[in-house]
């Protein structure tokens, strides 16, 4: 069996069709810097994980030969961040001019949530336990 180290997920890599649109949303939403950019990507430490955001363009180059999906076909996963307060993130979200795909909502599982999309598409649910 092949040691895989930690275990951890260190980098998840998002395609985006403008990434001079993208990047600043990374930058005024979250609060972050890059830790790396070129003219293809700009890349986000969050702590835990980094997240790159690489043009679209150059998707193949990296993945092939699988093929690169188009933003129109709809979402295939979210990315969850624990806030204390959902309804305050959701406030200052309204105040930037981001609006909410959804929420804010209790869940089922004891949750509160909302969700919203870069402008690439890609979904972001903050979240904080109900309890």
């Amino acid at each position: 069996m092949v040691a895989w180290g930690r275990k951890q997920v260190d980098v998840i890599t998002l395609f985006v069709e403008d990434l001079q649109l993208t990047k600043p949303f990374y930058q005024d939403v979250f609060g972050l810097t890059t830790v790396y950019e070129d003219e293809n990507s700009a890349v986000f430490d969050f702590g835990n994980m980094c997240v790159n955001l690489l043009k679209v363009s150059e998707a193949p180059g990296l993945i092939g030969p699988a093929a690169v999906a188009g933003r129109e076909t709809g979402s295939r996963f979210q990315f969850t961040i624990r806030v204390d307060d959902v309804d305050t993130v959701c406030e200052e979200l309204t105040r930037r001019g981001i609006p909410l795909l959804n929420g804010p909502m209790n869940r089922p599982w004891g949750i509160r949530t909302a969700s919203f999309t870069d402008p690439a598409g890609h979904i972001w649910e903050i979240a904080h336990d109900l309890a």
